[in-house]
């Protein structure tokens, strides 16, 4: 994600907060940020109005760090599997098998 917050040539400002953002609600679930989808945000979002009582803004902010977040997972993920099927593919043309480099049985 910092790569890509970078790349994107967001503020330092910016960058600081949406990696306190992933990791404040990493902390919050007890998991790893990779592991939570679009129904944490929903119920984090509850956490920070009700219990942390912070403003509509700086939920705004926060949320919109992790949509940028689970974007880059989900893209990373999308890429990493279109990786795999293009040499699953590409290794069924040549008749051996993905990943083992030997003649299919």
């Amino acid at each position: 994600m910092l790569d890509e917050l970078q790349r994107r040539n967001y503020a330092q400002n910016t960058v600081r907060s949406y990696i306190y953002a992933v990791e404040d609600f990493a902390k919050y679930f007890r998991r790893s940020p990779d592991r939570l989808g679009p129904n944490h945000i929903r119920e984090y979002q509850v956490h920070l109005f009700r219990d942390c009582k912070l403003s509509a803004s700086t939920i705004e902010g926060r949320t919109a760090a992790l949509r940028f977040s689970i974007r880059q997972d989900t893209q990373a993920t999308v890429s990493s599997r279109s990786h795999s099927v293009s040499e699953a593919s590409e290794a069924d043309a040549h008749g051996t098998e993905s990943g083992r480099g030997g003649a299919a049985h």
